[in-house]
C-alpha cells in the first residue's frame, strides 16, 4: 500500500510538472522603447494579457530609449532561445540589424507599433501597427477646419529617428500645402514627451510668433502644449490643438474642449495582434508582412466611443 501511494504521488508530481512546463512552453521576448510612455504601456499590457490568455509566457524588457540596450536585449533573447521576439523599436533605422539577428537565429520576429525601415521583411518577420500615412492626414484635416482654413500652425514632432514622427509630420505638411492661407511657422521635436513639449511651447510663446494651431505627433506633446498655454495665461480653447493616440489623458482633453482632435491608435489591438502574429509564426503559419490596425478620427462628437 505504501509503495502504491508513493507511486501515485510521484505520478501526480510528474503530471503537475508536465502541465507547468506545457503552460509556459511558449516564451516570447518583448523589448519596448520605454515603459514610462502611456501609449506604449497600453500596448505592453495588451501583449501580456493576450499572451496569458493563449498560455504563453512573456519576458518584457525596457530599452529605456537606448538602441544599443535594445539590441543587447534581442541578443539575450536569442541566447535564451525564446520562441519569438516582439520589438517596439527605439530607433527604426536600427531595425535591419535586429531583423538580421532574428533571421540568423531562426526565431520569429514581430515589430509592433513602429514600422521597421527594412525595405522588405523576410519570411518569419512581420509588422503589426497602423498606417502612418493616415494618422497625420486625419489630424490635419480637422485642424484646418478648426482654423477656418487660415492662420499660423506649429508642429510638435516625435523623435526624428522614428518613422512615425517623420510620416505624421509629412502628412500634416501635405494637407497644409493644399491650404495656402495656413502657414507652418515652427516645426521642432519634443521627442514624444509631455515635459519637453511644455518647454518647447513656452519657447514658441515667448518667441513672438502668433500661433493659431498646434499639430502634435502624439497626445502627450499636445497635452504639454495645453499646459504651457495655461501657464502663460492663454486659454487652450482659443487655439486649435491636435494629437494622435487617443490616450485616456488625450480623450479627457478632447472632452473638456482643450484638444480639438486626436486620432485613435488601437494600442490593445496592436498588442493583441503582435502576440497572435508571433504565435502564428511559431506554428509556421503564413502571415502578412504588415498586419494593419486602422486609425480612427476622434473629436468631441464621438470621443465617448473610445473611453476605456
Amino acid at each position: 500500500m505504501r509503495a502504491k501511494l508513493l507511486m501515485s504521488a510521484a505520478l501526480v508530481a510528474l503530471s503537475t510538472a508536465g502541465m507547468a512546463r506545457s503552460a509556459s512552453a511558449t516564451t516570447i521576448g518583448v523589448t519596448m522603447d520605454k515603459f514610462d510612455d502611456n501609449f506604449l504601456t497600453s500596448v505592453r499590457n495588451a501583449i501580456e494579457a493576450e499572451a496569458k490568455a493563449k498560455g504563453a509566457t512573456v519576458q518584457a524588457e525596457d530599452a529605456n530609449d537606448d538602441t544599443s540596450k535594445q539590441i543587447s536585449q534581442i541578443q539575450n533573447f536569442i541566447a535564451q532561445k525564446v520562441d519569438a521576439i516582439i520589438v517596439n523599436a527605439v530607433d527604426t533605422s536600427a531595425t535591419p540589424k535586429m531583423t538580421q539577428l532574428a533571421v540568423a537565429a531562426k526565431i520569429p520576429l514581430v515589430y509592433v507599433n513602429r514600422k521597421p525601415e527594412d525595405k522588405t521583411l523576410p519570411a518569419g518577420v512581420s509588422f503589426v501597427g497602423s498606417n502612418e500615412k493616415v494618422s497625420g492626414v486625419l489630424e490635419a484635416e480637422e485642424l484646418v477646419k478648426c482654423m477656418k482654413v487660415k492662420g499660423n500652425l506649429v508642429i510638435m514632432q516625435g523623435q526624428l529617428s522614428n518613422n512615425a514622427a517623420l510620416d505624421r509630420t509629412a502628412d500634416v505638411e501635405e494637407v497644409v500645402a493644399k491650404n495656402p492661407d495656413i502657414k507652418i511657422v515652427q516645426k521642432q521635436t519634443a521627442e514624444w514627451d509631455r515635459n519637453k513639449a511644455i518647454d518647447l511651447m513656452n519657447n514658441w510663446i515667448t518667441g513672438g510668433d502668433k500661433i493659431n494651431g498646434v499639430a502634435a505627433n502624439n497626445d502627450e506633446m499636445a497635452i504639454g502644449a495645453i499646459l504651457a498655454l495655461k501657464q502663460a495665461g492663454v486659454d487652450p480653447k482659443t487655439m486649435c490643438i491636435g494629437g494622435i493616440d487617443a490616450t485616456a489623458d488625450g480623450l479627457a482633453e478632447v472632452a473638456n474642449g482643450n484638444m480639438y482632435v486626436t486620432v485613435f491608435q488601437n494600442s490593445k489591438g496592436q498588442g493583441k495582434g503582435a502576440v497572435d502574429t508571433a504565435l502564428a509564426l511559431i506554428k509556421g503559419e503564413k502571415v502578412p508582412s504588415f498586419v494593419d490596425v486602422p486609425f480612427e478620427k476622434v473629436t468631441k462628437d464621438n470621443y465617448k466611443n473610445y473611453a476605456q
